[in-house]
């Protein structure tokens, strides 16, 4: 029976909580038992310190005891050297004990009767000394002879025994519970360790398995994959090919648009000469001008490789050249200069501004330099946020606020109509001298 996706992730994911689960199970035990390691630790640092501070002290006690016997049977205060810094350690290393015995409330009242018995005790060879430097040996060796020094030590020898004994039980206990926490943790580590080993091993018999199965899988898919690309490939040349048809179809067609513009353009060239009337002629040549510009573009179509877009600067450059010859007889050494920066756009985008240049550089020849020379300039941009903007500048006579417009008003209207095709906005700025029209659009 073929194993589905489904019975795999549900095998491993059911393989992988077992897995975790005891993996769990040995890190908790684990921590567990480092924990309970570390209190024994700590337990048999306690006992090994409260061992050492029974045997210091009684060691100390033996010292200052052995130092009082010297000074007693010789007199000689060199004896009493150990004894003083015998006694100071004593002190301390009760004191340690003390300290170290604080947990254990079973240890108090033997602890308070040590202590009576080595304060006593000091108290007794402090007594016999004193007796000794005042030269009242008979008192002394009275004092010394009552045996309540002997007394003194035979019981705390008895004190320092028991908690000698119990420090080492306690490190006893210590050590034989590492010993079953060890065992403990080297059971569970082993099976943890079986477990996970059959767990391994069932995930890799079910991987292997839908392995096994998904290569034959991959075989017969690679096999329609052979199939469907033989396909694609007849079907993407078969695209190709009417692909390149359109584009020659598209190329043809802008060639025969361009050509059918041109001679529209000459019909209304011929008509203008058999005209008197100047006003007639004048909206001939404009006429003619705006069908230029946008024959102009499906000159640029048939000519370029991707017939979707128009080269701006190209563009313009050569409708701008038609405008210098087409307004000569008007300019009367106006000049006409372009600034063009290198921007792609749509076709009927294209159409829409090169009409709009046509409009606004016509305007400029006609009406900015009533008197005499000057320059008009063409300026195109693009900026980093998309835009593109359109100026077309003189410095002219300008526009007087309120003035009425000169002409019939058509290019206005035009120029609104494209501006507004184009998503754009205009601006007219009066400039001293001079005016600027201004165009931006946001690119698409």
């Amino acid at each position: 029976m073929p194993i589905s996706a489904r019975s795999v992730i549900q095998s491993t994911v059911a393989f992988l909580l077992v897995g975790f689960a005891v993996l769990i199970v040995i890190v908790g035990m684990t921590f567990w038992l480092g924990e309970r390691a570390q209190v024994y630790f700590d337990q048999a640092n306690g006992a090994r310190d409260m061992r050492g501070a029974v045997v210091e002290l009684r060691n100390a006690v033996q010292t200052a005891e052995s130092g009082q016997r010297g000074f007693m049977f010789t007199g000689n205060e060199i004896y009493l050297a150990p004894y003083d810094t015998a006694k100071a350690q004593g002190q301390r290393q009760l004191g340690a004990l003390q300290h170290l015995l604080a947990p254990f409330p079973d240890t108090d009242v033997p602890l308070q009767r040590l202590t009576s018995i080595i304060a006593e005790k000091f108290d007794e060879m402090d007594q016999t000394i004193t007796l000794k430097r005042a030269r009242r040996d008979a008192e002394a060796l009275a004092l010394f002879r009552t045996n309540r020094g002997k007394a003194l030590m035979d019981e705390a020898n008895v004190f320092f025994s028991g908690l000698v004994r119990q420090a080492d039980d306690r490190l006893t206990i210590g050590v034989e519970e590492q010993r079953t926490n060890a065992g403990w943790l080297r059971l569970a580590s082993a099976l943890g360790a079986l477990v996970i080993v059959a767990v391994v091993g069932g995930a890799t018999y079910v991987i292997a398995q839908y392995t096994r199965e998904l290569r034959a899988a991959r075989d017969e898919v690679n096999g329609l994959n052979a199939e469907l690309e033989q396909r694609v490939a007849r079907r993407t040349e078969d695209l190709a090919q009417a692909r390149d048809r359109a584009e020659v179809l598209l190329s043809e067609v802008n060639h025969r648009v361009a050509n059918s513009l041109a001679m529209v353009s000459s019909l209304i060239s011929l008509q203008s000469r058999g005209l008197t009337d100047p006003a007639a002629k004048a909206a001939l040549t404009e006429t003619q001008d705006r069908i230029f510009a946008i024959s102009l573009v499906h000159k640029r179509l048939y000519s370029s490789s991707d017939a979707r877009v128009v080269s701006l600067d190209e563009y313009l450059a050569g409708l701008i050249d038609h405008l210098k010859t087409s307004m000569r007889s008007e300019s009367r050494g106006t000049t006409l200069t372009a600034d063009l920066q290198p921007i792609q756009l749509g076709t009927d985008a294209s159409v829409n501004l090169g009409v709009i240049v046509t409009e606004w550089v016509t305007n400029a020849f006609k009406y900015a330099y009533p008197e005499g020379d000057g320059e008009i300039r063409v300026r195109l941009r693009s900026a980093a946020d998309n835009t593109i903007t359109l100026e077309v500048e003189d410095d002219g006579v300008g526009k007087l606020e309120g003035a009425p417009a000169k002409g019939t008003g058509l290019g206005t209207r035009i120029v609104s109509s494209m501006a507004s095709s184009l998503g754009a906005t205009i601006e007219y700025r009066q400039r001293q001298p001079g005016t600027t029209a201004i165009l931006a659009f946001a690119a698409r």
